[in-house]
């Protein structure tokens, strides 16, 4: 029996990346890439696919999984994700990637996490890799840059 909490907790994250939305997509999903959400990490398994599953142990040490519903290349990738931090629920993240001129606009909405402090634990994790993902395309990473 799953319970539920009452009240889930979404949060919902932009920026606008000075590239290609096929470039923006092709990098978010590669974890060579530095910047990506994938790439820094102590163990990864990614099969980034409908129906594949993906493991992440990030540097801190913590455990975070999930599997791939849904990648529709350049515009769209929806995955679960479960962590110490989601309390045992398997949460959302969808990840939609709009051309803007001749950038992307990212946006990035994590919904069903389980309460307000979560939440804004994952709302500073995103953000973080946003801000690394972003520095990637302005050349900022090379300088160690992060923009918030």
């Amino acid at each position: 029996m799953t319970i539920v909490p009452a009240r889930t907790v979404e949060i919902r994250i932009e920026r606008t990346i000075p590239a290609p939305r096929n470039e923006v997509f092709d990098a978010w999903l590669d974890p060579n890439i530095p910047g990506s959400p994938w790439h820094e990490h102590e163990e990864l398994i990614v099969t980034a696919k409908a129906g594949g599953l993906w493991y992440w142990r990030s540097l801190g040490g913590t455990p975070h999984y999930g599997r791939f519903i849904e990648i529709l290349a350049p515009a769209r990738l929806r995955h679960s994700w479960m962590s110490p931090n989601t309390l045992g629920l398997e949460t959302m993240v969808t990840v939609t990637f709009q051309s803007r001129g001749d950038g992307t606009l990212l946006t990035l909405l994590h919904s069903g996490l389980p309460a307000d402090e979560p939440a804004r634990a994952h709302e500073k994790g995103w953000n973080a890799i946003f801000g690394r993902f972003g520095n990637i395309f302005t050349g900022a990473a090379d300088k160690g840059g992060c923009t918030p």
